[in-house]
């Protein structure tokens, strides 16, 4: 192992923290009407979302300063671990029902939701085995297949909740790492041609999804149905122009627009901040994804490379997915956007997969 740098990526620690304070500052301003009204404290989600991010910096400093191999020494222990959760979360009456979707544990006043603890215990356990001396994932029975058996298996127990849009994350992750560990092209593609089958097979199987589809190819065949959340969604990023509508003036978050603080939360940000904030957000997400593609490709070694990869891998897929489900371009799925959006779970974790990060950058040659 090189010698430790005395800093981390602060590039990355400027790009966080600018986009935890448009977070904090874009969920008070989406959530205020509808915390009132339901809570009769227009601070509710805001106040909430301030203590996720306090909590989330603090475990992304204390992570950034643990050793690569202790990340090596818990990588199996923290999947089985994982796992355990994604079947405890499917016993009627343990797991809690929300949108559509069993895939929360109650804890106290708090809940967490173990699919996300899952997409980063998967991405150390994968770089683990592939990066194993004498490991050979060309060869697809004693290379490929028992990484693809791992990812399916944590995908199959997510979908029975289900939650496509996790599962979506969770195995393009795992086919970044995968693509990254030296896969035979021949294998990925095969892999690709059963992964559509299967996704087609998971819409057809399930009328909503059918529907989505339906809607997000024409919204308004069913303006107040399937197709109700894109066109209000819609409805908030058009009017934003350029500059937007103001901070605190968006017209959709009373009550027009579902879920304006987490899912949707871009389209509200769009709205008040216009192509310009909307822009910069972008921008932000673009910074971490090229600085987390340089420490992998300087790693010193194929371990810390692949978990650099699968990291920035997963941050830019949710991103991607969840801004171009708000935009029109993709098929309405339940996704947050990265460090903005309403959550606990999510936010924590995804600070923490940051703080590894920073951790593999000091490490990085110059």
């Amino acid at each position: 192992m090189p010698k430790m740098r005395t800093t981390p990526d602060y590039i990355i620690v400027i790009a966080i923290l600018l986009l935890l304070t448009i977070g904090v500052i874009m969920v008070y301003s989406a959530s205020a009407a509808l915390a009132y009204h339901k809570y009769g404290d227009s601070f509710y989600f805001a106040k909430r979302q301030f203590l996720f991010a306090a909590l989330g910096v603090f475990l992304m400093f204390v992570v950034a300063n643990i050793e690569p191999k202790e990340l090596e020494k818990w990588a199996t222990t923290s999947l089985i671990i994982c796992f355990l959760l994604l079947l405890i979360v499917l016993i009627p009456g343990v797991g809690i029902f929300r949108n559509g979707a069993q895939s929360w544990l109650g804890i106290g006043a708090f809940s967490i939701q173990p699919s996300e603890f899952m997409k980063l215990a998967m991405i150390v356990f994968l770089a683990k085995l592939f990066s194993q001396p004498g490991y050979d994932i060309t060869k697809f029975a004693k290379g490929l297949l028992p990484g693809l058996l791992i990812l399916g298996a944590a995908f199959g127990l997510i979908m029975l909740q289900p939650d496509l849009g996790t599962g979506t994350v969770l195995v393009g992750t795992g086919v970044a790492l995968i693509y990254t560990a030296g896969a035979r092209m021949k294998h990925l593609l095969g892999f690709a041609t059963l992964g559509v089958a299967g996704f087609v097979g998971l819409v057809l199987a399930a009328p909503y999804r059918i529907k989505r589809i339906i809607a997000f190819l024409d919204p308004w065949q069913d303006p107040l149905g399937a197709g109700y959340h894109l066109i209000q969604s819609l409805y908030a990023i058009g009017p934003g122009g350029l500059l937007g509508l103001g901070l605190g003036m968006s017209r959709q978050k009373h009550l027009y627009l579902p879920e304006p603080h987490t899912d949707f939360i871009f389209s509200i940000l769009a709205e008040e901040l216009g192509f310009i904030g909307a822009g910069a957000v972008l921008i932000l997400f673009l910074i971490i994804v090229w600085r987390g593609l340089r420490i992998a490709i300087v790693a010193p070694n194929l371990f810390i490379s692949l978990v650099a990869t699968g990291i920035t891998a997963m941050i830019m897929i949710q991103a991607v997915i969840n801004i171009g489900v708000v935009s029109g371009a993709f098929p309405v799925t339940g996704i947050t956007l990265p460090f903005l959006s309403y959550g606990g779970s999510s936010l924590t974790l995804t600070l923490v997969a940051i703080g590894i990060l920073l951790n593999l950058s000091r490490f990085t040659k110059h």
